[in-house]
């Protein structure tokens, strides 16, 4: 079973797969993470991230070994996935990476912002996770706050609202809601609340094909 996660920056869709790949004991792959470790190599490197065909150089020789670097999670690294996610030589090089990891059994677990819609059009369940910018704004400044860090609310809010443009504008497979995919608005749910619902939705199409449910 492949499950496909889309959703804008800081909605939690990255909490909500990984929770459901422990739950299932399935594989997880958070795409972003593909994009981040080209971002951070190419700063890392000193090439420009404006530079299509650096990204995708770069992109080709990425190691999965890159995935794993801590700076990859911070704010920095968001920012930069999101300038190199514009360019189809990256896009094209992840791809079949991603397609590779979707097919492992007993199933798969992937968010990003195009796995419904241009990895795995063909995901046995789709689930569009959103948040209102203020929300996602507010749980991010909350987050590094907590952290010690001293960040502004409006200046994080500006930056999402920004980030959101640049997805949703991207010549190549721009984030956008699958039509087959269901919407999960976490707005107003806490985790808990997001989890019982993804479970319900997945646990139903299991049902449907033939699954052993978890």
């Amino acid at each position: 079973m492949i499950i496909a996660i889309d959703g804008p920056a800081g909605a939690g869709k990255g909490t909500l797969a990984a929770r459901l790949a422990a739950h299932y004991g399935y594989h997880y792959l958070d795409t972003g993470l593909l994009y981040r470790a080209v971002g951070h190599q190419m700063a890392e490197r000193g090439l420009d991230l404006d530079d299509a065909a650096a990204a995708g150089d770069v992109a080709r020789a990425l190691d999965p070994s890159h995935l794993a670097e801590g700076e990859l999670r911070g704010r920095e690294a968001g920012e930069r996935a999101s300038r190199v996610a514009v360019h189809p030589p990256v896009r094209s090089a992840l791809v079949e990476f991603q397609r590779a990891f979707a097919l492992r059994k007993p199933g798969t677990v992937l968010d990003g912002r195009d796995i419904g819609t241009a990895i795995c059009p063909d995901a046995d369940v789709k689930l569009y996770v959103t948040a209102s910018p203020e929300v996602r704004a507010r749980r991010r400044t909350d987050e590094l706050n907590a952290k010690g860090r001293d960040v502004d609310y409006e200046r994080i809010l500006a930056e999402i609202r920004e980030r959101d443009e640049r997805d949703a504008g991207r010549a190549s497979a721009p984030l956008r809601k699958a039509e087959d995919a269901v919407l999960i608005d976490t707005s107003a749910l806490d985790i808990d609340g997001v989890f019982r619902a993804a479970v319900d939705i997945i646990d139903a199409k299991r049902g449907q094909i033939g699954t052993n449910t978890a």
